[in-house]
């Protein structure tokens, strides 16, 4: 996919995040839904991938997923640096790491949608029963089967920004200017990712192996199992 086309997609979905962030702002009741959505989701991922979590090799790529990509906390800040640097991106990145940004944004705003649609569903209030029957009920297998391809894409793109030469070190320059030009929020979500996947030794393994186990826990929660978070 060319840089043009990588921009185009990338403004479409920073307005659909930003249409779902507005509309829960306007409704106190929903954005308290779906923080309680974003917390209980972070914490389930922190339960099932524990040893990902503990070892020193994958560690902070897992935290980065848990954080960056999942997070309970607001990406808002993130998503605004974006808005007003597209041109700037399109014309200094190279296509790997425009199709990286381009990943994470494509994920997060059909998380953001997905995470309404709980909302809506659950209030602020409710239980593992609860969430696990409102899944089903508020989202298809196919979104959430897309939302985990994203996830995949996203890691790929990762494992191929590390592959790139000197991009460590033009990232480490960037630092400065990119804290004068009031963007240090995207630039530090993007060395987190490279930095985390750079230190392990097979990213490629770390993200099939997150993305298989979310897909089998997606097949045992349409399938009614029980335990279905029990993917090892």
């Amino acid at each position: 996919m060319n840089k043009d086309t990588l921009a185009k997609e990338l403004e479409s979905h920073l307005r659909a995040v930003a249409a779902e962030r507005e509309m829960a702002r306007r409704d106190p009741a929903l954005q308290a839904a779906r923080t309680a959505v974003k917390r209980y989701q972070s914490a389930r991922l922190a339960a099932t991938h524990p040893d990902l979590l503990a070892a020193p090799d994958t560690r902070e790529a897992a935290a980065f997923f848990l954080n960056d990509i999942y997070g309970a906390h607001d990406l808002g800040q993130r998503e605004a640096d974006l808005e007003r640097i597209v041109p700037s991106l399109q014309r200094l990145l190279p296509a790997e790491s425009l199709h990286t940004i381009t990943s994470a944004i494509a994920l997060d705003a059909l998380t953001e949608k997905l995470d309404t649609g709980l909302a809506r569903a659950l209030g602020a209030v409710f239980d593992e029963q609860a969430y696990l029957m409102a899944y089903r009920s508020a989202s298809a297998p196919e979104e959430r089967a897309r939302q985990l391809d994203l996830v995949q894409q996203l890691g790929d793109s990762l494992c191929t920004l590390v592959r790139i030469p000197l991009l460590s070190l033009t990232l480490s320059v960037m630092r400065g200017p990119a804290r004068l030009a009031g963007v240090s929020a995207l630039h530090q979500f993007l060395e987190r990712g490279f930095g985390s996947f750079k230190k392990m030794k097979k990213p490629a393994y770390f993200v099939d192996t997150i993305v298989g186990r979310e897909r089998r826990a997606m097949g045992h929660i349409y399938a009614g199992r029980k335990e279905p978070f029990d993917v090892f």
